[in-house]
């Protein structure tokens, strides 16, 4: 079956409002952006590019060719007009990436490569292709870096503070940045049982024939709607050492977007172009973000979100008739028994 195709797609189309709002808070942390590509495009892009030219296996027409014309189809359906490197590296752990800064690319491990069949592999690359397309390779890569080298750091006044806050910002975004990745991914593969058995087998290994995606599904809204007060706390403290989502939120996620008409929308060929994308605001993006925050909250079934909102409701509604209440005594003060007009105290005549 031919795959639609999304001529001339603006990142925009699939980005996630947390990860916009995400990525321009980042922009804010002074001299970020400048240390990440005058280090990075020096030193970091070439060094790790000649690591994986030099450790791993680059992806073309004789080598991996079938994953190599699942790429470049995966490219062709998101319009990247120069495809990315893309290279198989031999890793014990199944994960893939998008690095670099002036030229990102693409690595994929063997064990990944061995865990997933030809739709889920490319559903991974189309995710790794949003990456690059919204510009994530450069804090990915900024990230990797700090957290490889985050001792170097330390000797410096101030040192660990700066890189603390600064890592915790990353993982937020990093977070926030697969949501959108996972949309690529989905536009890519163009099936969502597919890009959401992608996150079961990243959960549960390869024994796909072991495994149920409707039960996990099942699994996945136990989590956020199961437990008491103090596992929807304890759920905000597991993310915050976290650089993807938890594999449970991200096909939550994922299902929301469909169920919301985002994803057919693009299908329907109703999306912004790349030279029509509209440029927003750090304000516009944190409305957007509220928004969003604002949906999810008022349809979360956690425990710990359903308290404060109930909270909050009371609260709303005890104000409320507090000030109905002032109001209905102000006004029957002044009109006087049986709703008569209060007199007018007259002026004294001096």
């Amino acid at each position: 079956m031919d795959k639609r195709t999304f001529p001339d797609i603006s990142p925009r189309a699939f980005e996630h409002p947390l990860d916009r709002t995400a990525l321009a808070t980042l922009h804010k942390i002074t001299g970020l952006d400048w240390v990440a590509r005058r280090f990075l495009g020096a030193i970091g892009e070439k060094r790790l590019r000649l690591l994986f030219l030099a450790s791993a296996v680059r992806v073309s027409e004789r080598q991996f060719p079938a994953l190599y014309a699942r790429y470049r189809e995966a490219c062709r359906i998101l319009d990247v007009a120069e495809p990315p490197e893309l290279f198989v590296a031999q890793r014990f752990f199944a994960n893939a990436a998008a690095i670099g800064v002036d030229k990102p690319f693409i690595i994929v491990t063997s064990s990944l490569l061995e865990m997933l069949d030809d739709d889920e592999l490319q559903c991974v690359v189309g995710h790794e292709l949003g990456h690059v397309l919204c510009g994530h390779a450069l804090y990915t890569t900024l990230l990797l870096l700090l957290l490889r080298f985050w001792y170097a750091f330390l000797g410096l006044p101030g040192g660990a503070y700066a890189l603390l806050a600064i890592n915790l910002a990353l993982l937020e975004w990093s977070r926030k940045a697969e949501l959108t990745a996972d949309r690529a991914g989905l536009l890519v593969a163009q099936d969502l049982e597919v890009a959401q058995r992608v996150d079961m087998k990243l959960a549960g290994g390869r024994r796909a024939d072991q495994m149920s995606l409707e039960e996990f599904r099942a699994q996945a809204a136990e989590y956020e709607a199961g437990g008491n007060l103090l596992d929807g706390v304890l759920k905000l403290v597991l993310l915050l050492g976290q650089s993807h989502p938890f594999p449970v939120l991200r096909v939550a996620e994922l299902g929301r977007w469909v169920e919301s008409g985002g994803y057919d929308q693009i299908l329907r060929g109703d999306y912004p172009r790349r030279d029509q994308a509209p440029r927003t605001s750090w304000v516009d993006n944190v409305k957007a973000t509220a928004a969003s925050y604002k949906e999810s909250f008022d349809e979360s079934k956690d425990p710990f979100f359903t308290a404060v909102r109930d909270f909050g409701s009371s609260a709303a509604a005890a104000g409320a008739d507090l000030f109905n209440r002032i109001k209905r005594a102000v006004t029957a003060e002044d009109e006087g028994p049986a709703g008569a007009a209060r007199p007018r105290p007259r002026r004294k005549r001096r």
